[in-house]
Order: structure tokens, then C-alpha cells, then sequence
């Protein structure tokens, strides 16, 4: 299926540059991730044994579209989501059937109870903590009666933009445990596993969530 363009995709001075970093660094960064991607992600295997088979699901901020290929593999309906272009090209050339969509997620261009789940790996990490609020809100519409979500977010207490280290000029939003969860609950999700990792499918500490609409 063709990528299709939300016609009302934002962007500020904060996510602007995350986006640019990856449109012009895409081939290095998937790169080095499928090299280090070696199994798949335990939090995402937990949320699908919760999930009949069958089930659209979407994943927001896809990227090179790992999880989403998993999941079309294991016969979900999944739509794959993204702002970058350059991830999605990659996607498309490897799996033409995977429906995917650019957009950014601050502007969902879904109908309301579209999706059975949500999968957020690294993605809501780049929004500012209350556009993050924001679309927890917007994906609670999205989400049918009883779907669940599942993310993971950066775990710590200053956010910002990283200044050194691999693809410098990325925004992180960094959470605590206590934040995290009230954020989730005044969005309307019901927390149902909330705990900090390190080290797992990517390095540093990080916060796994599983909630379900409430």
C-alpha cells in the first residue's frame, strides 16, 4: 500500500530536529539497530499474548518497521505509523503490503475506535511531556473498548536534547515511574504493568507500560 501523507502534520523547534536527524541519518541508524535487534522485544511479546490474533493494531512511530513486520507475521492488522519518510520508504520496500502512514502523531488521522492496541516502542520519548499527555488522550480515542497500549518511554528527570553520543540533536523525554503512571490515568488509560528495565532491546534505563483503556 502507498504511504499516505495527514494532510496536518506539525512541527515545533523541539521535534523539528529529532525528525531532521532522522531523515538524514536513517540508513545509519537502522542500520546499527537490526545489527543490535538480535531477538524480539519481551514487553511486545507480553502485550500480544493478551491480544487475539487478528486484531488491527497500530504502531506508533514505526521506524524501520521491525515490530510492525512481527506482528503482520503473527496475523494482526497492523498499520505502521511514522513522521520520517526515510524510515517508511525502508519499510515499504521491504514489506509492499504493509499499510503504512505518515504522520505525525500530534495530528492522529484515524476514526475513533479504530484500533484493538497500540504499540509505542521509543516513540513518544521525542515529544515534550505534555504533547506526549496530549496523545495518550488522542490514542484513548482511538482505542476500542478494552484495547490496550503498551510503550516504552526513557526513564530519569531532565529531558532535552542530546548534545553528544550517537546522532546528537534527538529530543528525549525522560519520566519518572509516579509521572508516568498519573499522566496515563488522567488520559483515561487503567495501568496494568508499570516497571523500569535496563539494558534490554536498547541501552540505558527505561519505563515498560501496559494499560488498558478505561
Amino acid at each position: 500500500m502507498a504511504i499516505r501523507s495527514s494532510q496536518h502534520h506539525t512541527t515545533s523547534h523541539i521535534v523539528a530536529p529529532t525528525i531532521k536527524v532522522y531523515e538524514e541519518g536513517a540508513r545509519t541508524f537502522l542500520k546499527r539497530w537490526t545489527a543490535r535487534r538480535k531477538r524480539s522485544s519481551a514487553l511486545l511479546t507480553e502485550w500480544m499474548a493478551g491480544l487475539p490474533r487478528g486484531a488491527p493494531v497500530l504502531d506508533l512511530g514505526c521506524g524501520g518497521g521491525q515490530d510492525a513486520q512481527l506482528l503482520q507475521r503473527e496475523g494482526y492488522r497492523v498499520v505502521g505509523m511514522d513522521l520520517t519518510a526515510a524510515f517508511l520508504l525502508v519499510v515499504r520496500a521491504a514489506v509492499p503490503s504493509l499499510p503504512l502512514v505518515r504522520a505525525d502523531m500530534r495530528e492522529l488521522p484515524f476514526q475513533a475506535a479504530s484500533f484493538d492496541g497500540v504499540w509505542a516502542a521509543a516513540s513518544l520519548i521525542h515529544l515534550p511531556k505534555a504533547d506526549a499527555t496530549r496523545v495518550l488522550r488522542a490514542l484513548r480515542l482511538l482505542a476500542k473498548p478494552g484495547a490496550t497500549l503498551a510503550a516504552t518511554l526513557t526513564y530519569g528527570t531532565k529531558s532535552g536534547l542530546l548534545t553528544k553520543g550517537w546522532m546528537p540533536g534527538r529530543y528525549f523525554a525522560r519520566w519518572k515511574k509516579d509521572e508516568l503512571a498519573q499522566a496515563l490515568r488522567r488520559a483515561g488509560w487503567q495501568v496494568l504493568s508499570l516497571r523500569v528495565v535496563s539494558n534490554r532491546e536498547r541501552k540505558g534505563r527505561w519505563i515498560n507500560v501496559i494499560a488498558r483503556r478505561g
